[in-house]
């Protein structure tokens, strides 16, 4: 084995404990008891605000359809939003606005939104108001998906998504008739950069108006403005590596927890834990446990991506293989090519990755490159690790029972289908990136 291989599996030993995004974006800063309220018995200091959501005064209400009450809550907030906006004007309102809630509207499965509401339940929290505010984050969560995903589709050059034209695709067909093709490309790739930023707004402002005591808001501003910085420098990690053809194992496992362990799970994790008071056990437990799955989640992606259907997955088999993404999958494969002298693999995927105009044959070679060098299965072997180290680290806090077995449910999933089929169980990846890609 070569020194590249064994120094990349040497850090796959302990990918939670001491990841490099541990190193690039560290947690919002410890506070005081006094200053965040933690712990259970501190639930009576807090001061609740006075409001009281759609479902009553239970909380448990939304435990049966966590997505149905997150779309509630998200609906009301489009409608507001699209009414301001067309107030405004009413063309913006139509051609942007309009766009970034039908968008929104359409997502998957609300994963991350689940995973808020999960460990505000696991921690205890069910009082009506930390209800609302894990709702309103939740819904928060889903506008800056759309930020993200509608950015992305420009970046990536991408056609579809959710199995529809791309924002900025739609908007230049529809300018068609009134411009020439290049004007209405760009058009349409100005409108998409401005829909995103209206969604980021929108769930800027969903966060800031949303009513909790000043120490849980603080905590929940400081969680908010750090996955917001970290979801950016995990992309822009990403499209550096396309454009440079960096593929070492490091930076694949660094780029994806920046842009998926942290954005997809953990964070989502620490909000809801944030919005319970949460103490600073249970909220380590849950981040730990978060950081494993969400780099589950991304190694998950990256195989469908590669190998699985695109009538499951909503988008077209090999996009990552056509744009050069430097995932951990292609830096495996890359590694062991080279460690085991394949001078036919190495040369495959040099030529092949990061071809927007590879061939369906072509595609396939660089498949079977994938499982010939054991990258497929390596990548397998470290999603089981991965998830079985984040339920170990549910096991080391006192969290609420039935909350946290929910919370086991979603973890297992990120190990597959096959796996969770027996369960019905449905896979992380698809919860949360059907038709988006887990790197969003």
């Amino acid at each position: 084995m070569s020194s590249t291989v064994a120094k990349g599996h040497s850090a796959d030993r302990s990918p939670c404990a001491q990841s490099p995004a541990e190193q690039v974006s560290p947690a919002p800063p410890h506070r005081t008891a006094e200053e965040t309220g933690h712990g259970r018995d501190d639930h009576q200091r807090a001061s609740p605000p006075e409001n009281r959501p759609a479902y009553g005064d239970d909380p448990r209400a939304v435990d049966a359809d966590v997505p149905h009450a997150v779309r509630a809550v998200l609906g009301d907030l489009l409608d507001h939003q699209l009414a301001a906006a067309e107030a405004v004007d009413p063309l913006f309102g139509e051609d942007l606005a309009a766009r970034v809630a039908r968008f929104t509207r359409s997502g998957g499965r609300l994963g991350r939104s689940r995973f808020v509401w999960w460990a505000l339940r696991a921690c205890g929290g069910d009082e009506p108001w930390r209800a609302h505010a894990a709702l309103r984050i939740g819904a928060a969560l889903e506008l800056i998906q759309t930020c993200a995903l509608v950015h992305d589709d420009v970046m990536d050059g991408a056609r579809l998504r959710r199995g529809r034209p791309a924002l900025h695709v739609d908007v230049a067909a529809q300018y068609s008739g009134a411009c020439d093709a290049r004007r209405c490309e760009r058009l349409g790739e100005a409108a998409a950069i401005l829909a995103g930023d209206l969604a980021l707004a929108w769930a800027d402002d969903v966060v800031a108006d949303t009513e909790m005591p000043r120490p849980t808001a603080r905590r929940v501003r400081d969680l908010w403005r750090a996955l917001r910085t970290e979801m950016v420098a995990g992309q822009y990690l990403d499209v550096q590596g396309e454009a440079t053809s960096a593929r070492s194992l490091a930076r694949a496992i660094r780029a994806a927890c920046l842009k998926s362990a942290l954005y997809s799970v953990e964070r989502p994790l620490a909000l809801g834990a944030a919005v319970a008071d949460a103490g600073p056990a249970a909220t380590r437990a849950l981040c730990s446990a978060g950081r494993c799955v969400g780099l589950a989640f991304q190694l998950r992606d990256d195989l469908l991506d590669v190998f699985g259907d695109p009538r499951d997955t909503g988008k077209p088999a090999g996009g990552d293989i056509r744009s050069g993404k430097p995932t951990y999958l292609a830096a495996v494969a890359q590694a062991r090519a080279e460690s085991s002298g394949e001078r036919r693999a190495q040369d495959l995927l040099r030529d092949t990755l990061g071809r927007t105009d590879a061939s369906d044959a072509e595609l396939a070679a660089v498949r079977e490159v994938f499982v010939t060098t054991g990258a497929r299965d390596t990548v397998e072997g470290k999603i089981r690790r991965l998830v079985a180290q984040g339920l170990r680290h549910l096991d080391t806090a006192a969290l609420e029972p039935e909350p946290t077995r929910q919370l086991r449910m979603l973890a297992r999933s990120a190990s597959g289908v096959a796996d969770s089929a027996a369960s019905g169980v449905v896979p992380l990846s698809l919860i949360l990136a059907t038709g988006e890609g887990a790197g969003r």
